[in-house]
């Protein structure tokens, strides 16, 4: 008997630690901050550039509270505000250099999107932002 209340115990801490564990890589699997995320889909279409060397992309900083990036031609940047734990975003107005070139059409989508977004989910390295329950606004993958 003291063997089989031994093996339950064992069984109890394994089971919790297992169900602790998966909480904690849900909720670090939802932290986009720091991290890169370069831009591969506007409003369900893949992105199209003429330079592709000039990848729209963005980075949030949480010392800060501040985003920064390259829309495809000009530098942007400014604040947002994040509720990670139920995947709340918003991306304040901010700055921008103004310089023309030839994706213009896809910076100024790009902005938009962000703007728009008041929510975002993450799916393996693809970062959606969304606004509502509407199909997503923009799609980024994850620079590694």
């Amino acid at each position: 008997m003291k063997k089989l209340h031994n093996y339950v115990l064992i069984l109890s801490v394994l089971i919790l630690a297992i169900c602790c564990t998966a909480k904690t890589a849900d909720k670090n699997s939802n932290d986009i901050t720091g991290k890169t995320w370069k831009l591969i889909e506007i409003n369900s279409q893949p992105i199209q550039l003429k330079n592709p060397k000039n990848n729209p992309y963005f980075k949030l900083n949480m010392t800060d509270m501040r985003y920064e990036g390259n829309a495809g031609c000009n530098g942007l940047g400014g604040t947002f505000e994040i509720k990670q734990d139920i995947m709340r975003i918003k991306f304040n107005q901010g700055i921008s250099t103004m310089m023309a070139c030839d994706d213009l059409e896809i910076e100024q989508r790009f902005t938009k999107a962000l703007l728009a977004a008041d929510n975002y989910s993450v799916n393996g390295k693809i970062l959606s932002l969304n606004k509502a329950k509407m199909a997503p606004l923009a799609k980024f993958s994850l620079q590694e």
